[in-house]
């Protein structure tokens, strides 16, 4: 497994207000698998994708990320895996408006010593006539494609996406999914997709359902649906 869980539990809170919001959650990701992770709101899914991202410390357990164990690291050990290991994509976006779609992935291609073309980025991400342009003048769409880039820049072998399409409308959330689509085939890039959408779940290789912080499902799909033909986004 490229990325292996055992028994991971995390609690927010002291006391009267405590609450645990995972409940020893085991499971793995092979390398590069697309993978949801679905469940209704509160039901740990972020939480677990910031464990994983080492945003969030634990409470106890395992995250093994292509070998390494990653519960326990000193915070600058724990930024140089991110550095080294993770891309970030958030549902807002996260764009520093001063700074042209160009400038925006710059900021990330400096954080690594091989990072991808920037060009063929550009234009595999249909962005190469905006690049000179500010957040403020982009579409919805074009600033999530923006990040996209951004987190694939320095070429990280693990892809964190948080609600990538919970901002856009139909048309655009389908136009996303198919980069997703695009990317994981053509770098091989593992990913993990906290969605919402029940659709998205049918294009993937792996599904992660979570109910109050646990499990409640976990499968294989034999069959995926190309992100092209998925319905109701």
């Amino acid at each position: 497994m490229y990325l292996e869980v055992k028994n991971l539990k995390k609690s927010y809170g002291e006391k009267g207000s405590y609450m645990q919001v995972l409940k020893g959650i085991s499971t793995g990701v092979e390398k590069g698998e697309m993978c949801v992770i679905q469940g209704t709101g509160g039901s740990g899914k972020s939480t677990f994708l910031n464990c994983v991202g080492g945003l969030d410390t634990v409470e106890s357990g395992s995250i093994c990320v292509d070998g390494t164990e990653i519960v326990g690291l000193k915070q600058n050990e724990l930024s140089e895996y991110r550095r080294a290991n993770l891309g970030f994509i958030f549902q807002f976006y996260n764009l520093v408006p001063n700074l042209t779609v160009k400038e925006n992935i710059q900021v990330c291609e400096y954080l690594t010593d091989q990072p991808l073309s920037l060009s063929d980025l550009l234009e595999t991400l249909g962005l190469t006539e905006h690049q000179n342009k500010f957040p403020a003048q982009l579409s919805g769409g074009q600033q999530q494609r923006c990040a996209i880039a951004r987190a694939l820049i320095k070429n990280p072998k693990l892809l964190l996406c948080d609600e990538p399409t919970g901002a856009l409308d139909s048309k655009t959330s389908r136009d996303i999914l198919i980069l997703l689509e695009e990317i994981n085939r053509k770098y091989g890039t593992t990913m993990l997709i906290v969605t919402h959408n029940n659709s998205i779940k049918n294009m993937v290789h792996r599904v992660i359902m979570i109910k109050d912080g646990q499990i409640s499902r976990e499968y294989c799909n034999e069959t995926r649906i190309p992100a092209a033909e998925l319905e109701d986004l």
